[in-house]
Order: C-alpha cells, then structure tokens, then sequence
C-alpha cells in the first residue's frame, strides 16, 4: 500500500493507532475460522464516529477496500481482508454511553465487551439476555453484524430482536442514523433489521442502542445425563412440545463430555452419550413449575441421572461445561472447524444421528454441541490442516451435512455468518432470486464495493 495514504490515514486516527509493521499485519490476517490467513495492506483504529466517517471518505475515494473487524472472534473468515485492503479495528471504541434505566435501552459504542454490558446492567437489575459463547472477548459491533446468538436464544431471542437504534458510517463516509428509543417505529423500510446481519458489507457500526429487559427474580440450573444419544435429542424436542422454553437447553456428545471433562474437571460422566445443561428462569412459582416438568419429560426419555444446582456456585460451574465446550475442543488436535447447522426442533434427533453417520462415513473425529433447544448444534470436526486428505475428507462430509441441514427445512448458518467459509452454499438455500435481491441492497449502499469485499456472496 502507498505510503502517501498511509499517511493521510494516520492524519486521521493518528501515527500511533495506524499500523503497517510486518508484525501488526500479521496478527489482523486472521480470526478465529481455520485454515483462512490474508494480509491486510494497513490497520486503522479509529476513535470516535468522526474518525470512522473520514476513513471510509478517504478509502472510497482512492477506491480502497475495508474490512471492519471487532475482537477478531468471527467463525466464517468474515473480519479478514483478503485484498490487501484496510483492516478498520473498533476496539478502542469501547464506552456504555448510557444506561436510560427509564425507557429500558442502552447505548454503547460498537467496541464495548458484550459481558461489560451485561455486567452493568445487571448491576441496576436489568437484562441484555444474548450472551454468545465468545461474550468475554466478542464485541457489540461484531454481535451485530453477525447477529449472533448464544445459550439464552430459546426463550430471548438473538441479537436482532434488541437492536432498536444504529449509527452506522457508509461506504462514502457519510452516516445514517435508524430507529432509536421508541418501541414502535413502522416508518419507512426497517433498516435496522436489514443492517442487522449484514457482516460488514453495508456500513460500519459506531454507535447501538438496545432493548433491555427485567433481570429474572430466579433461576434453576439442571445437567442431566443419558445413555444413549438420540434419547437425548428427543427429549429436547419433547421438552418444547410441552409448551416449556427454557432459558438455556444445550448439548453435549460423548466426545464433547471428554474433552470438557479432561479440560475443566466440573465433574462431567465419561460414560454417558450425551448431557443436557437445562435452566430455567423467571417468577419463583413459574421456575419450579419448569424445573418439575421438565425432570418429569428427562426421566420418562430414560436419563440416567439428573442434577440440580443447589447453589449459584454450583449453577456456574454447570454452566461452564457449555461454555468451554469449543476451547476443551481445540486442545484435541491443531485444526477445529467449528460449523453451525440449524434445523427445526424436530429434526435434532434424526441430525444428530445424520452427524454422526457422516463422521464414521469419512472417518473424521467430530464433537456436537450446541443450542439444541433452539435446533443450532455446532459439529465440530477436531483434525490437522496439514493433512490434505484428511480436510478434503471434513469438508466432503459438511458438504453432505448441510446438504441434509438444507434438506431438513434448515438453514446453513444459525449465528455464525455466511462469509467466506460458507458462501458457496448460500444459493441453494436462498436461490437465484434470493441472492438477485441481495447483490442489489449491497449495491445500494456499496456501490463502488468497497465494504468487506468477497463476504457473503
């Protein structure tokens, strides 16, 4: 890249946030998708909305490409530049701007911590319920343009359904404001909706205002385990059959329990095939009532021991059987490809099977886990990019598992993106007009094509 507009660049955001070094550029060139690596021509850490508003003016003009990119967590290869173009890094954009504890909103820079918020929230007795797995380390601004999900996603939802406002800086540098504080807002096309999901090909995120609810009065954490896989599954689809939705209803094979249990040592059965870490939370009456059915559903689907948390520390510990299941995972062998297939609640049975099927088919190590309750379970296939037939082998086999995923009335992507990693995929789940209709919004507001380039399509 030229040094001149590395320069002008620097005049932006300043000499010390501009970064070029061979070093530098070598830690953007990744995240965390394996087998993707890029290098990008130079790294900008803009400040404030104003700085983010110059860069894209600036890059659109020269006609630079410009990959916006969080805390780098993104599974989908979708916060590398592959071009060499101008990696925009939004960490230092980090402050609560406010908590409005009288309309029930937050705004917040795109860079803060999704746990920070969640952290000061609750600290007022409110509630930001998605907490994807990555929530220590994933920013806002990446939750949004991945509209990401996580453990609570059953009973509250995704990202999308608490964005209420964005100030999102264009391609040109220009910058549009949508929605806000009001609860009903029908004016106009929902623009926020459409911003939501878009993986940085539309517009940067500067500023987010979301929803905030009640923090629940209590909660009941349940593991329970079973002997047998599929009795597992269905119990998670009979679960939501009865009309109960738990706040949390996850997953975990046999080769998950393994790794989790050899990895974070919160006492998990090795010789069980599958656990469920059920919880359950809200008015004290409803969470007993919950808590009571959903043992009664586990014990008739043959669980062979089901546990209830007895204190908070206890529940916790529960808890981070789930949320180490990707880090436990990766310590196996040097390459994880974790995918993300979702498919309706009853499919979860005959997909976990069809996973495991495919696994023997091609003679690959694959861990399941995953959001069951809400029908997104993480195949994760633990081998060695350096061996070719064995990645040739993985990605045969998720081509046949989101064959079957599509097959299934699901979807490709249930919270990680489409990106690069899975972008060939994407016309047969949205056909021809789906992707006419796609390519034409990129064009409007993109139309020299400079925002995240080769993401998605």
């Amino acid at each position: 890249m030229e040094h001149s507009f590395i320069k002008a660049l620097s005049e932006i955001v300043g000499a010390q946030y501009t970064l070029s070094d061979p070093e530098s550029l070598a830690c953007y060139g990744y995240d965390s998708t394996p087998e993707l690596q890029s290098r990008p021509g130079v790294v900008v850490l803009p400040g404030t909305s104003e700085e983010i508003a110059k860069v894209m003016a600036l890059c659109d003009g020269a006609g630079v490409r410009v990959t916006p990119r969080g805390s780098g967590t993104n599974l989908s290869g979708g916060s590398i530049s592959f071009d060499s173009g101008v990696v925009l890094q939004t960490s230092r954009m980090n402050r609560i701007l406010e908590i409005d504890e009288e309309n029930l909103t937050a705004t917040v820079e795109t860079g803060v911590i999704t746990s920070t918020l969640h952290r000061e929230v609750e600290a007022k007795g409110l509630f930001y319920p998605p907490d994807p797995g990555s929530m220590n380390i994933s920013t806002m601004g990446g939750n949004v343009a991945e509209n990401s999900g996580g453990l609570r996603g059953l009973k509250y939802g995704v990202t999308d359904d608490y964005v209420m406002g964005l100030k999102t800086i264009l391609a040109d540098g220009e910058v549009l404001k949508t929605g806000g504080k009001v609860v009903k807002d029908v004016a106009g096309y929902n623009l926020n909706q459409l911003l939501v999901s878009s993986e940085g090909t539309l517009g940067v995120f500067s500023e987010i205002t979301v929803k905030l609810i009640p923090k629940p009065q209590t909660k009941k954490t349940m593991l329970v385990h079973f002997p047998q896989l599929e009795q597992a599954a269905l119990t998670v689809s009979h679960i939501t059959a009865a009309r109960i939705i738990p706040a949390t209803l996850e997953f975990l094979d046999r080769t998950t329990i393994k790794c989790v249990e050899e990895y974070a040592h919160v006492g998990l059965p090795l010789d069980v095939d599958a656990v469920l870490l059920i919880e359950v939370d809200g008015h004290p009456a409803q969470v007993e009532e919950d808590a009571a059915g959903i043992r009664d559903i586990c014990e008739r689907h043959h669980c062979s021991f089901f546990q209830t948390a007895a204190t908070p520390e206890e529940a916790l510990k529960l808890a981070t059987a789930r949320r180490v299941a990707l880090s436990a995972l990766a310590r196996v062998r040097p390459t994880t490809i974790l995918e993300d297939a979702t498919v309706p609640r009853s499919c979860i049975a005959p997909m976990v099977k069809l996973i495991q099927d495919t696994a023997k088919k091609y003679d690959l190590l694959i861990g399941t886990f995953g959001h069951a309750g809400d029908g997104n379970l993480h195949p994760t296939c633990l081998t060695d990019e350096r061996n070719p037939d064995e990645i040739a082998r993985a990605h045969r086999a998720f081509g046949e598992i989101f064959e079957a995923t599509i097959a299934m009335g699901g979807t490709i992507t249930g919270e990680h993106g489409v990106g690069v990693a899975k972008k060939k995929y994407l016309p047969k789940l949205v056909g021809e007009s789906g992707l006419k209709v796609m390519r034409g919004i990129k064009g409007a507001f993109d139309p020299r094509g400079i925002l995240n380039p080769g993401k998605i399509f």
